[in-house]
């Protein structure tokens, strides 16, 4: 797996040390956070900033203009209930996976040309078009809803209360492949309490200088 950051010499989960301890990094996440430890497809990756101070934008996400329609800007409140976050709450999720909480899903809800350019560690890709039923069909959703989003089927009506927590998210705020998928979910009854939006995605995760990781290298 290629971990596209320099390895921490010491990961610091959030809200687990103390202010005004010496910094483990030159660049951390905060001011209190150097890193977080998160597995992905079986290995621990170190999310991190970027080391160099030097390194400039990825040129994958260096664009400011593309064709609208389809990329056009979304709101910052995707849909009512549906929780708009940014990185810090993403990697508190993340952590929280990381520490055998199960009922949390980070979905990268990207097509896999996009993810293998790189992809946040510790999320699962499930790609937009897979879970949209005009593009898959009713079966292979309900199947994506019930293996991997924990729904129960119930003759023709969905039970939703097993169902995961997802934070969705994919190439950032002019992206339209997890609103759509955050967009049906919620057409068929998932609880908009259990959806959240990372909509600055990869753009900004990218922007930032947070750790990546590529299929080809897991």
């Amino acid at each position: 797996m290629e971990n596209r950051q320099a390895s921490a010499s010491t990961t610091l989960p959030i809200g687990l040390r103390a202010p005004g301890a010496a910094p483990a990094l030159d660049v951390n996440i905060t001011t209190v956070l150097a890193s977080v430890d998160v597995m992905h497809h079986g290995r621990k990756v170190s999310i991190m900033r970027n080391q160099d101070q030097n390194n400039k934008v990825n040129p994958d996400f260096a664009k400011t203009s593309r064709k609208c329609p389809p990329f056009c800007l979304q709101p910052v409140e995707l849909a009512p209930g549906v929780k708009t976050i940014g990185e810090l709450e993403v990697l508190q999720f993340l952590k929280n996976i990381n520490d055998g909480d199960v009922s949390i899903m980070v979905v990268d809800s990207r097509t896999p040309d996009w993810v293998e350019k790189g992809t946040i560690p510790g999320t699962i890709n499930i790609p937009w078009d897979k879970l949209d039923i005009g593009k898959s069909g009713p079966i292979a959703v309900g199947e994506i809803l019930e293996k991997q989003l924990g729904a129960k089927r119930r003759d023709c009506f969905w039970n939703f209360d097993a169902a995961k927590t997802l934070v969705m998210f994919c190439n950032g705020s002019w992206c339209g492949q997890s609103p759509t998928n955050i967009k049906d979910l919620l057409k068929i009854g998932y609880p908009a309490h259990k959806i959240l939006w990372y909509r600055g995605g990869m753009q900004d995760w990218e922007n930032l200088g947070l750790t990546t990781v590529r299929p080809e290298s897991e």
